[in-house]
């Protein structure tokens, strides 16, 4: 019951804080106005800038952030204890996350829908700006190398998985056509495409796909290539051709995996014994590293992370319909994170124990299940363990009312790699755009075309994942410092926003200059610390990296401060097209 009793209390709370702090925010310090002009119309191109009715970009955008992100975090996280990750996801999501996320698309929206990175120099200066496309671009660099793996990781251990997943591609373009080319009706056709998912979810269960070793390269680095051409071509394709009816199939798929593992979680606890086996609070786990700061680094997406301002002022912002349609895409957004990261905790903390498969074959149920998966940090760290977690607790809860375990595991893995798949396409799309702005910025306007830049982005993301061999997983060198770097953009992201809620007047801009300041104190403690241990372990590449990342940060927020100090209510800073 006490799993059910934390989704219950949770859910309603993310209910309330919108309807009463998100309406607050949105109507009294950003001044939302229905008629005001917006990019989507005022550039629209009908491949970037794209007015999009706010339930469909919604499920872009929603897509797009979420990703693996508020599955891995957690399902890590919760080594130090089920408590401080619920209390950081809950209120982080709300206080934070969700400001970070509408503040960077609404500054974008009015801003010519320009990314966070490019906006900088006007509300800090020119350095800033290239400073910032750096920390940009080294985390997409890192995220579309990572992703791809990810996904080559999901169909290797769920080959179930890959027939669906492929399969929502060619559903997604048939539906992309049938509403912007036939002008059929948006949801009856979508509820039709989300019925035929699940219908190559059934044959999926029966019909695995197993990628087989190419030219001396193993099954991950061949869907890794794969996946990085797809990536290429969904990338330049117009949003309404796969991104946008794609995201639509995987808001609906959001809504129906939720609504089952809430289900789960109900029957779970009346009829299966549904309990946490997680410890509530676990200061010192094996090899694990102190939970002040890390906490917070591991667990981004899901309450606050840097990542969703690059997806809020690098597509979204060019489809947002109306400016009033921010909040409810913006903030909203954020929330449903924060309740799907809540359905994670459950389920690696709680569903886990209803069933846990070791290795050698032996079935653990209880505090012996997740004491067995968390044994250490290392045990708990790696990618596959990471989805387990999550896959398996799922499927037992799914399980709890009649749904087949080896259906419910599809689900799950299916669930996980169309996410995925969508911030890959997401990733990729943005990297575009921080390249052409930042080749725009330096004159060198041949290399801004749409072709190029995505081949630059597709080509070094390749060069990355290969960098240790054929299994594609080379971008895993790099993923210590993942974390930080995207946890150092979100502080930096509220900076901005700050500046611009300074020169309003008043005290609005402590809405995001108290969590501009935690994240801030977090990420460059964590920073200085991972310095420490990358010296201890000889890792000369992650401290040579890690060491360029926390100049830079402290440079930024050096900048940030000085300019908080300079800028006047009613100045220059905030003069908008509107």
């Amino acid at each position: 019951m006490d799993a059910l009793l934390i989704m219950v209390v949770s859910f309603i709370g993310y209910i309330f804080m919108y309807q009463v702090y998100g309406r607050f925010i949105g109507k009294k310090i950003f001044k939302l106005a229905q008629g005001a002009e917006v990019p989507s119309v005022v550039m629209e191109d009908g491949v970037d800038y794209v007015p999009t009715k706010k339930e469909v970009i919604f499920g872009h955008h929603f897509t797009s952030i979420a990703g693996t992100g508020p599955i891995v975090g957690p399902a890590i996280a919760i080594i130090w204890g089920w408590v401080p990750a619920m209390i950081w996801v809950f209120f982080g999501s709300i206080f934070m996350g969700a400001v970070h996320d509408f503040g960077a698309l609404i500054i974008s929206m009015r801003n010519q829908g320009k990314s966070i990175a490019d906006y900088t120099s006007k509300y800090v200066n020119n350095r800033t700006r290239f400073f910032f496309f750096l920390i940009v671009f080294l985390e997409l660099w890192i995220v579309i190398a990572v992703f791809g793996l990810v996904i080559a990781v999901v169909f290797a251990m769920y080959p179930t998985s890959v027939f669906p997943v492929w399969c929502e591609v060619a559903i997604a373009l048939y539906l992309g056509y049938a509403i912007y080319k036939q002008g059929k009706s948006i949801i009856t056709w979508s509820i039709i495409a989300v019925v035929l998912m699940y219908v190559t979810v059934f044959i999926g269960a029966v019909l695995p796909i197993k990628m087989p070793t190419i030219a001396g390269i193993p099954p991950t680095g061949v869907w890794t290539i794969v996946l990085l051409i797809y990536a290429f071509i969904a990338s330049t394709l117009p949003v309404t051709t796969l991104l946008q009816p794609r995201d639509f199939i995987n808001s609906h798929q959001l809504m129906i995996v939720m609504v089952l593992l809430m289900i789960g979680v109900v029957f779970s606890a009346f009829f299966a014994n549904l309990s946490i086996v997680a410890p509530a609070v676990q200061m010192n786990p094996a090899q694990a590293p102190p939970m002040w700061p890390f906490l917070f680094i591991t667990i981004a997406c899901g309450a606050i992370s840097g990542f969703h301002s690059l997806v809020s002022s690098g597509t979204s912002a060019k489809q947002v319909r109306y400016e009033t349609d921010s909040l409810f895409v913006g903030y909203g957004s954020m929330l449903m994170e924060g309740a799907l990261a809540t359905l994670v905790i459950i389920a690696v903390a709680a569903g886990i124990g209803m069933g846990y498969v070791t290795k050698s074959g032996e079935t653990l149920m209880g505090v012996a299940a997740w004491t067995t998966h968390y044994s250490s940090w290392a045990a708990a760290a790696g990618l596959g363990s990471k989805v387990a977690a999550f896959v398996d607790g799922s499927a037992n809860m799914l399980a709890a009312f009649g749904i087949p375990a080896s259906i419910a595991v599809v689900i799950m893995g299916v669930f996980v790699a169309s996410f995925a798949g969508t911030t890959l396409d997401t990733a990729t799309r943005i990297q575009r755009y921080i390249l052409s702005e930042l080749f725009d910025s330096v004159k060198l306007t041949a290399l801004t075309g749409k072709y190029v830049t995505t081949f630059l982005a597709v080509g070094t993301a390749l060069l990355l994942a290969f960098a240790t061999g054929p299994s594609g997983n080379g971008a895993l060198k790099l993923w210590p410092l993942f974390g930080a770097v995207n946890q150092t953009l979100a502080g930096l992201a509220l900076i901005i926003i700050t500046l611009y809620l300074k020169d309003k007047g008043g005290v609005k801009w402590m809405i995001s200059g108290i969590p501009a300041v935690f994240m801030m104190v977090m990420t460059i403690w964590a920073l200085i610390l991972n310095q420490g241990s990358f010296g201890t372990a000889h890792n000369t590449l992650l401290q040579v990296v890690n060491a360029i990342i926390l100049i830079l940060a402290v440079w930024i927020t050096v900048e940030g401060v000085l300019r908080f100090f300079t800028v006047t209510p009613g100045g220059e800073i905030a003069s908008e097209h509107r």
